[in-house]
C-alpha cells in the first residue's frame, strides 16, 4: 500500500505508521502536514503522532484491520483538499529576554561570533515545528543557521527551567516545564501556551 511519496506499514495489531521519504525537509514536512490534517479527519481514529517524516496512527480495532487501516489512510490522505492557508501558515511569535541566556556566550565562543549576531541570527529565523515531545508540548523547531548551530552539552544539567529557549545542533525549542536536559539556553520566555503547538507551524523569536 503506497504511493510514490508515502507507504503505510502495520506497526502493532492497533497502529499503522505512515512513512515518507527518509529526508528532513520543508518539503517532507508539508506532505507530514497534510497528511496529519487529514487523518484527524478520519473516523475510529485513537491518536495520530506525527514527526519528521512519519506518522504514527493508532486506530479503533473494532472498526479496522491491517488491510482496510491501510487502504482507509491512503484514500483520506490523497483526497483531502481541505488545507487552509491559514492552517498551514499559522505563525507563532515568542518573545525572549536574552539576557537570560547562560550559554550565549559558549554559543557565540563556539561559533566565533558575537553575542548580538547570536540573537539576532536566533531572532531573524522563521522556524518550523518538525516534531511534537520528548515531553508534552516540547516542539523541535528547525532549521538554526548554521553560524549558530551548536552541539549539546557534554554534560546534561539536572534542571533546566521552564520557559528557557535553547539550541542543539540545528534544531531550536522551549522547554514547557522544568526538566533535565542538555540544550543549550540562549534565553527566557514567559511564553505558556505549549498546546498551540501543530506540525508544520512556524515559530518566530522577538527579543525583549
Amino acid at each position: 500500500m503506497q504511493n510514490e511519496a508515502y507507504v503505510v506499514e502495520t506497526v502493532s495489531v492497533d497502529s499503522a505508521m505512515l512513512y515518507f521519504k527518509e529526508i528532513i525537509c520543508e518539503e517532507v514536512l508539508d506532505q507530514v502536514q497534510h497528511a496529519y490534517l487529514a487523518l484527524k479527519t478520519l473516523e475510529y481514529i485513537i491518536d495520530l503522532t506525527p514527526s519528521y517524516n512519519s506518522i504514527l496512527i493508532q486506530y479503533d480495532i473494532n472498526y479496522y484491520n491491517h488491510l482496510s487501516i491501510k487502504e482507509a489512510v491512503l484514500k483520506q490522505v490523497s483526497e483531502y483538499r481541505e488545507i487552509t492557508a491559514e492552517k498551514s501558515h499559522k505563525l507563532i511569535e515568542i518573545p525572549v529576554d536574552y539576557s537570560k541566556g547562560i550559554d550565549l556566550e559558549r554559543v557565540a565562543e563556539t561559533n566565533n561570533i558575537s553575542t548580538e549576531e547570536v540573537i539576532d541570527t536566533h531572532t531573524q529565523t522563521t522556524y518550523r515545528v518538525y516534531a511534537i515531545g520528548f515531553m508534552v508540548g516540547f516542539a523541535y523547531l528547525a532549521k538554526v543557521d548554521d553560524t549558530i548551530a551548536t552541539p549539546r552539552l557534554s554534560t546534561p544539567r539536572d534542571k533546566i527551567p521552564k520557559g528557557s529557549v535553547a539550541i542543539a545542533d540545528t534544531q531550536t525549542a522551549i522547554y514547557p516545564q522544568d526538566s533535565a536536559g542538555g540544550w543549550n539556553i540562549l534565553g527566557h520566555t514567559d511564553f505558556d501556551d505549549f498546546s498551540s503547538f501543530e506540525i508544520g507551524d512556524r515559530v518566530r523569536f522577538e527579543r525583549i
